[in-house]
């Protein structure tokens, strides 16, 4: 087992090298008390707390499944593959957004880093991203 960072650690090139996906479904976050998804539930996070489970699933879904839920959004990938040990990136990112007065829920995964804004400031959070990312190439 390795205990080497995976993935890129430099924020200068984290930043100047963001590449966010917009994906195309409206998210919901959800909560259930156990793990027992109800037919048809597909979550991309499932999250154990102790008040019970959060999900985040594709909003027609929820729908479907009659699930109550908050915070329709839509989940912004930064293709970055960043490393779990990198610092500094999304305190960046949160900063300059928390600047525009744009709320982001985040996931860290793996491999990359999820940001998840509400439908109506997804242009505006491209933006500052696309700024964000300029600014740190000089």
């Amino acid at each position: 087992m390795s205990s080497s960072p995976v993935g890129e650690t430099q924020l200068s090139v984290l930043l100047s090298t963001l590449r966010p996906q917009l994906h195309p479904a409206t998210f919901v976050f959800a909560t259930l008390p156990t793990a027992q998804l109800p037919e048809g539930l597909t979550p991309i996070c499932q999250f154990r707390e102790a008040e019970g489970w959060t999900l985040i699933v594709p909003q027609a879904q929820a729908e479907q499944a009659q699930l109550p839920y908050q915070y329709p959004c839509r989940m912004i990938t930064l293709t970055v593959h960043s490393s779990l040990a990198a610092v500094g990136m999304l305190a960046a990112i949160t900063q300059a957004l928390a600047a525009e007065g744009i709320s982001t829920n985040v996931v860290s995964a793996y491999f990359h880093d999820h940001l998840f804004v509400a439908g109506d400031r997804v242009e505006a959070t491209l933006h500052c991203l696309a700024q964000l990312s300029a600014s740190s190439t000089r």
